[in-house]
């Protein structure tokens, strides 16, 4: 299913509203179908897995895999990458497939910020590609976000000067799950673009909700001075496995390569050929995070606990203490909750886990409020 099918699937199934998916089979039917692992001590919902991956038709792959495993991933390779660029709809030439995303976030901070290359992002926002730009030399400026914790684009748009090689979008943001209105980004990028690169990090793209929500791999395929990075951690289920990739003009394309450092190997590939297939399983990952996420917001609202409307598989909320001290409580209690995001230290990451996990993590919060 191309990714441009996928976003009428959503349209069409009306998953925000409620709308029961798959034959109108129960929450407890659809986990039966695609079975978490056993509900385990301590609970982790601190960084932002599908808890119910990888699928089964997946696993199937990876075991009759090994067979291969003796052989250099190159050959598997370029089937992959002949399939990614069939399903984001350009050219072999733009697609760079790296060990998770973080490895295509690590070798873009590497390009653009050696020779003290300034960067320009939100804060907070996901740090591995400043952070590795800022061991090579770089400087970055962090702008805070606004007063909804979104992108401040005018603010950042001001930063802007003639020594600025990177401009980072986070897109849904993590950790705050805020997405950038989708106008305001369009003209954001065909605004900058020609005075340093703009990436687009979409790590949380498959979980956004908004109707004819845009990808900027629309703008790749304009040949535009942007770079989008894209993952099989997330809804996929694979982040144990490392896989995901960037898609830029192949130009942009050809100079990341030669910073990609590490190759993936031949299971992680045949997962994410199979990954791509599995249709079934990409549905009911989002049923399940929706549903997940309603529960979050249920419980948050029957303690008062400020939110954010997330576009992503985790939720930010205000705990009315210390991040720090919140991190222990729950830690009592069996419950691993996000790290700390400063400057905003009073509020707390929390990814969707199965059903059990989140009714777990809303009974311990109950206590730890009281």
């Amino acid at each position: 299913m191309k990714n441009l099918d996928r976003r009428q699937w959503l349209k069409t199934m009306g998953l925000t509203s409620g709308f029961t998916l798959m034959g109108g089979l129960s929450v407890a039917a659809l986990e039966s179908t695609f079975p978490s692992r056993p509900l385990a001590l301590p609970i982790k919902l601190s960084s932002n897995e599908n808890p119910y991956g990888p699928s089964e038709n997946v696993r199937t792959v990876i075991k009759n895999s090994f067979d291969i495993a003796c052989r250099y991933p190159f050959e598997y390779l370029r089937k992959l990458v002949q399939e990614i660029a069939d399903k984001e709809g350009v050219s072999k030439d733009c697609i760079v497939v790296t060990g998770g995303s973080t490895e295509g976030l690590k070798a873009t901070g590497l390009l653009y910020g050696l020779h003290n290359g300034e960067v320009i992002a939100a804060d907070p926002t996901f740090q591995s590609l400043l952070r590795y730009a800022e061991y090579f030399g770089a400087y970055v400026h962090r702008v805070p976000l606004n007063d909804k914790l979104e992108h401040d684009l005018e603010a950042m748009a001001k930063r802007i000067t003639s020594k600025t090689r990177l401009i980072f979008l986070c897109n849904p943001n993590n950790p705050t799950g805020t997405l950038i209105e989708k106008n305001k980004l369009r003209d954001f990028c065909l605004s900058n673009d020609d005075k340093a690169v703009i990436f687009s990090d979409e790590a949380y793209y498959d979980f956004i909700m908004e109707p004819d929500y845009p990808s900027m791999v629309e703008l790749v395929k304009q040949d535009r001075n942007v770079i989008v990075s894209k993952t099989f951690s997330k809804v996929y289920g694979l982040a144990g496995l490392r896989i995901g990739y960037l898609i830029a003009r192949p130009d942009i394309a050809d100079r990341l390569k030669k910073t990609v450092m590490a190759n993936t190997n031949v299971l992680a590939i045949e997962a994410a050929r199979e990954a791509l297939r599995d249709d079934e399983f990409y549905k009911f990952s989002l049923k399940m995070n929706t549903e997940a996420k309603a529960h979050i917001y249920s419980t948050l609202d029957d303690l008062g606990l400020s939110y954010i409307p997330s576009h992503t598989n985790f939720v930010f909320f205000k705990t009315g203490m210390p991040i720090q001290e919140l991190i222990g409580k729950m830690g009592q209690h069996d419950i691993q909750i996000g790290r700390p995001f400063p400057p905003l230290t009073e509020w707390a990451r929390i990814s969707t886990g199965t059903m059990d996990e989140v009714k777990a993590f809303g009974t311990a919060l109950r206590k730890v409020m009281v």
